[in-house]
């Protein structure tokens, strides 16, 4: 039997604020634990939440952005449930109306044939909750620790529409997410802090049948390479599950990613499990038509338009100007060197993609920290475009700036870099060259075509890599034809 995978994914992004959604407790990651949880995080008698006005602003922002209703009125629930880091009891959240509802994410695939294919995975929703705190099972000898720092810190969980149908469809959705909460700065998308995790819901069905199946949900997976893993292994055990006479039961499972495999945590609680009912704390949310105008008027340039900008403006492929745009800090580097040079877009494109790029992932730095400026690289690339030195010069020189040696034009001077582009001096090394390699020239001549690479790296040689390229080439073929 051909069986189709069903996949929906909730995602939990934790909202860059400085202080938490009811109260004025601080947000900041790293602080030792429990010295950021107030009265208020805790739910402690005679305290009430106040709602933090930029929480609303940057769940509106993230509506706007996915074309999705931002409502003018929307309700805060308490879900209730038992859980050590849940000192309250109950969690705030918004169950029947949300705050952001109905938009969709564009994604793109490679189809088998090398062609990228669209899709639209539909978003069903999007509110607002506050987190519980963190249980520590290390170091507490069979013990577990709590850290109630996190308690209250702010979160818009995003609700797909169940619109996946494999595993690196779900990792390509995911990472739109991931893409667009950072280009609008709500959330910074930090995965190892656990800003930015997701729960996936998977279940199976026979090809061509309209019932979804029954779903298992696998929670708080914390990296794209294991939400794809996870779901593969999910998938692949329902299946057999099936096909051996089994059931799949609706339950809450774990993703270990040592031993690469999802097990049983709990039971799938429903919704009525959690008996949601309005939180009688607070009011309900009303945004008024002239707060989501004002926070319309803030979007950035959004990814995907930015994207066709830069095949348009700056003749990119579509692979170029994806890789360029996959943050926001990197495509605004890029176009400060397109600028900055006047020219050279193309150019320009390859030593972000090539180089830079190479040299942050190997020291694990960040465009921000890149120690190569954007008016730097562009003053090299000036260098490389008026003919002052190669493109292989400037890999030299490149490196030079990396580490610390001062622009282009100083590593430039300092090293002696410039290229040699007077016709003259390069005849004249030539000349040397063929004289001492008659041989060669002889065996070029009769048809060993190959050795002009040969000529080409003596030359080079002889000049330490420093002859313009192209005026080396053109008077070597000239002189090997006389």
């Amino acid at each position: 039997m051909e069986w189709e995978t069903v996949i929906g994914l909730e995602i939990h992004a934790q909202l860059a604020t400085r202080s938490k959604i009811f109260s004025g407790a601080s947000t900041a990651f790293g602080a030792a634990p429990n010295t950021q949880a107030c009265a208020v995080d805790l739910g402690l008698p005679g305290v009430l939440p106040v709602l933090n006005r930029e929480v609303v602003r940057m769940a509106a922002k993230f509506g706007l952005a996915i074309n999705a209703t931002v409502a003018e009125r929307s309700v805060f629930a308490r879900k209730n449930y038992f859980y050590p880091d849940l000192p309250k009891g109950y969690q705030i959240s918004q169950y029947e109306l949300p705050v952001v509802a109905n938009g969709h994410i564009d994604i793109e695939l490679e189809d088998g044939a090398g062609n990228m294919v669209g899709k639209r995975i539909g978003v069903t929703r999007a509110h607002l909750e506050e987190d519980a705190g963190k249980s520590l099972h290390e170091d507490f000898h069979g013990m577990t620790g709590i850290d109630l720092n996190r308690a209250g810190t702010p979160l818009l969980e995003i609700v797909s529409e169940p619109d996946m149908r494999s595993a690196k469809e779900a990792v390509a959705y995911m990472k739109r997410i991931h893409e667009l909460v950072r280009y609008i700065e709500i959330c910074d998308g930090n995965m190892q802090e656990g800003s930015f995790r997701c729960d996936a819901n998977v279940s199976v069905r026979p090809k061509g049948q309209e019932k979804f199946g029954t779903r298992a949900e696998i929670k708080n997976i914390n990296s794209f390479r294991f939400v794809e893993k996870a779901i593969d292994y999910e998938v692949e055990r329902q299946i057999a599950l099936i096909e051996s006479g089994g059931k799949v039961v609706q339950e809450t499972r774990l993703y270990d990613p040592d031993r690469d495999e999802t097990r049983s945590m709990r039971a799938k609680e429903e919704a009525n499990d959690y008996r949601y009912f309005p939180d009688p704390d607070l009011l309900p949310l009303v945004i008024e038509p002239s707060f989501i105008e004002a926070v319309r008027a803030t979007l950035p340039e959004l990814p995907e338009a930015k994207r066709r900008r830069f095949v348009s403006e700056y003749e990119l492929s579509p692979y170029d100007a994806g890789f360029l745009t996959a943050s926001r800090e990197l495509a605004d580097y890029y176009e400060a060197v397109v600028k900055a040079v006047g020219a050279e877009p193309k150019l320009c494109a390859n030593w972000v993609m090539g180089d830079l790029s190479a040299n942050l992932n190997r020291d694990g730095k960040e465009i921000g920290d890149s120690p190569v400026s954007s008016a730097m690289l562009a003053g090299m690339i000036k260098r490389i475009t008026d003919n002052t030195i190669s493109g292989k010069i400037a890999k030299e020189v490149f490196e030079a700036m990396w580490n610390g040696e001062g622009d282009a034009d100083a590593v430039i001077d300092k090293k002696g870099l410039k290229q040699i582009t007077d016709s003259g001096a390069i005849e004249k090394i030539i000349d040397d060259i063929l004289a001492a390699n008659p041989d060669n020239v002889a065996a070029y001549r009769s048809g060993k075509d190959k050795l002009f690479g040969f000529f080409v790296g003596q030359a080079m040689k002889a000049t330490q890599g420093k002859a313009n390229p192209q005026q080396l080439n053109e008077l070597l073929k000239k002189k090997l034809s006389g």
